[in-house]
C-alpha cells in the first residue's frame, strides 16, 4: 500500500541449502542460480561455488510453497546439466544434487519442514527415479540422521549400498543412476559453515586442528570439521559446520583453530562463510575478528528476516 511505513516479512518462512556437486564451471553455476531466481517468491540470497571442493552451496528462502517449488526446479536442472561420471572433488559426495536440506525460519515448525522435505523428496524420486535417502530431523530410519553415515563409500560406492540389505532408499527405486548418484533430503536447525585458511599448505595440519576442534574427538561440541588442501589455492583449510552456534558460536571455534595453529607453528589467513550466519552466531564479536574480511549484510540471515521498508521510510536507529 502506497505510503506504508513498513511490512513485515512472510507469515511462514523456510530456508533451502541444496550442495550441487559443480563449483568449476561458472556457467553451469549461473544457471543454478537463475533457475531459482525464476520462481516467484523466492529469495536467492546467496551462491558459493568452491573449485577444490568442487561443489556450488546455494541458499534461497521464502514461503514453503515457493521454496519446495524452487528446490524441484533446481533438481531437474542439476539432472539435466550434471553428470557425475565427470565429477572429481576434495568433498565427500553421493550424487550430483548430493543434499538438499530445509530449514524453518519463521512462522513453520520443524514438524511441517520435515513434511516438506519428505514431499520434495518424494516428487524427486518420481520424476528422476532416483534414489533417495531422508535425514536430519526428516530421517526415517535409525543410522540416518547424518549426512556423513550415507555419504559412506561416497559416490563410487553407492553400488554396493544400494544392493545391500540395509542400503534400500527411503524413496526411489534401488537402482544406481551412473549420472546423477543419490539425492539426501533432510530437514534441520539452522547450521553454520565456516572454513579457516592456514597459512600454510599441509594438509596434515589441518587434519590435526581438525581433530582437535571437531565434537567426535574430544573437541567442541556440535562441531564437525575436517582438514584438506585446496590445491588451486596452494593452502590448506580447515573446514567446519557449526550444528549448534549457541552451543559453539564462530568466535569460539575460530579462536580455537587459530591456537591450535600456533601449536603447529602456522597461523591463520582469513575464513570464509558458505551461505549465511545468524547475527548472534557471531556472540557479540565483529565478523572481521573471525577471519571474514569482506564480511557483507548480504551474508547475515537477520537481513533477510527483518521487516521491509518502504522506499524513503527510515531505518531504525
Amino acid at each position: 500500500m502506497p505510503g506504508a511505513a513498513a511490512a513485515g516479512p512472510p507469515a511462514a518462512v523456510v530456508e533451502c541449502v541444496p550442495n550441487v556437486s559443480e563449483g568449476r564451471d561458472r556457467a553451469r553455476v549461473d544457471l543454478l542460480a537463475a533457475t531459482v531466481r525464476a520462481v516467484p517468491g523466492v529469495t536467492l540470497a546467496n551462491v558459493h561455488a568452491d573449485p577444490d571442493h568442487h561443489r556450488s552451496v546455494v541458499t534461497f528462502l521464502g514461503a514453503p510453497e515457493a521454496v519446495e517449488a524452487a528446490a524441484l526446479a533446481l533438481a531437474a536442472r542439476v539432472v539435466a546439466l550434471i553428470d557425475m561420471r565427470q565429477h572429481r572433488g576434495i568433498h565427500p559426495r553421493v550424487g550430483a544434487l548430493d543434499v538438499l536440506p530445509f530449514v524453518p525460519l519463521a512462522g513453520v515448525t520443524l514438524e511441517q519442514t520435515v513434511a516438506l522435505a519428505r514431499r520434495a523428496g518424494r516428487a524427486i524420486a518420481e520424476r528422476h527415479a532416483l534414489p533417495v535417502y531422508y535425514y536430519g530431523r526428516a530421517a526415517t530410519r535409525p543410522g540416518r540422521e547424518t549426512p556423513r553415515s550415507l555419504r559412506r563409500g561416497e559416490y563410487e560406492g553407492l553400488p554396493a549400498r544400494l544392493a545391500a540389505l540395509d542400503g534400500a532408499p527411503d524413496d526411489g527405486p534401488p537402482r544406481f543412476d551412473a549420472r546423477s548418484g543419490a539425492v539426501l533430503v533432510g530437514a534441520r536447525d539452522v547450521l553454520v559453515a565456516f572454513n579457516v585458511w592456514l597459512a600454510t599448505d599441509d594438509a596434515t595440519i589441518a587434519r590435526e586442528i581438525a581433530r582437535a576442534v571437531r565434537e567426535s574427538s574430544g573437541g567442541l561440541p556440535a562441531v564437525q570439521a575436517m582438514g584438506v588442501r585446496l590445491a588451486s589455492r596452494g593452502i590448506a583449510q580447515v573446514s567446519l559446520n557449526l550444528l549448534d552456534y549457541r552451543r559453539t558460536p564462530i568466535p569460539l571455534v575460530f579462536d580455537c583453530v587459530v591456537d591450535e595453529a600456533r601449536r603447529h607453528r602456522t597461523g591463520v589467513s582469513r575464513s570464509e562463510l558458505v551461505g549465511l550466519a545468524p547475527r548472534a552466531a557471531f556472540a557479540g564479536r565483529a565478523p572481521e575478528s573471525v577471519g571474514l574480511e569482506t564480511f557483507t549484510p548480504e551474508l547475515s540471515l537477520d537481513t533477510y528476516l527483518e521487516p521491509r521498508r518502504s522506499p524513503g521510510a527510515p531505518r531504525p536507529g
